[in-house]
């Protein structure tokens, strides 16, 4: 498949995008049938995550979840929207794309995470609830939340793995590392089995950036293609 050819987001397309990421050199696929998981060591140089993780300190604001569940201590970390405007993050967003070959207006404003010691997301899912209070507000236009890439910026002293719970697979925290996984089945419907778990942090700081993909067009892109 060539750099610049496009995947719909379909159950269909959603295969091809899983045929494509395991093209990349070096990829890894997670040996489970419960998800479609892929792992590529040193995605992104030092350079590039030293760069994001300094506009993550300069922006970040107290993370928030959608369908509030009552645990004031379920997400703790904080958030910042990257600026798309920004030439490294233009790069790295259109490396995202372009790994995927998932359309440009598939996806969602690059987010970086910033957790400090104590901090975590405990056990969730990336996915939309159809049946929660937040569908028709984040999903009515563009659809489920597909593929979720996400991309380790550092490496903290202790702790900051993220745990899958249905495979008990363990992601340790490497500067530059891409996890990738589709948060649908093949029939289009939300997999449980990708509920994860963003450990607490024991000893430093964790930094990570988080690309979703939707099944449609984001509406709110326009300003982001540019």
């Amino acid at each position: 498949m060539s750099g610049n050819e496009h995947v719909d987001m379909a159950p269909s397309g959603a295969d091809r995008t899983a045929e494509r990421l395991a093209l990349l050199p070096g990829i890894r696929r997670a040996p489970t049938s419960k998800l479609q998981q892929f792992m590529l060591a040193g995605f992104l140089d030092p350079a590039t995550c030293a760069g994001l993780m300094a506009q993550i300190d300069r922006d970040v604001r107290p993370s928030t979840i959608a369908d509030p569940n009552g645990d004031e201590a379920f997400r703790t970390s904080t958030t910042c929207d990257l600026d798309h405007r920004d030439p490294l993050v233009r790069t790295v967003n259109a490396r995202l794309h372009d790994i995927t070959g998932i359309p440009l207006d598939h996806g969602e404003p690059l987010q970086g995470q910033r957790y400090d010691v104590g901090q975590e997301f405990k056990a969730h899912t990336d996915y939309f609830d159809p049946q929660g209070a937040d569908w028709e507000t984040y999903c009515a236009i563009p659809g489920q939340r597909t593929w979720t890439l996400m991309v380790y910026l550092n490496q903290p002293e202790a702790g900051g793995a993220t745990r899958f719970l249905a495979t008990g697979k363990m992601h340790q925290p490497e500067t530059g590392k891409l996890v990738a996984w589709n948060n649908v089945r093949a029939d289009g419907k939300p997999n449980p089995e990708t509920l994860h778990h963003g450990m607490k942090v024991r000893k430093g700081r964790k930094y990570i950036i988080t690309k979703w993909f939707r099944e449609r067009a984001w509406p709110w892109a326009e300003g982001e293609l540019g």
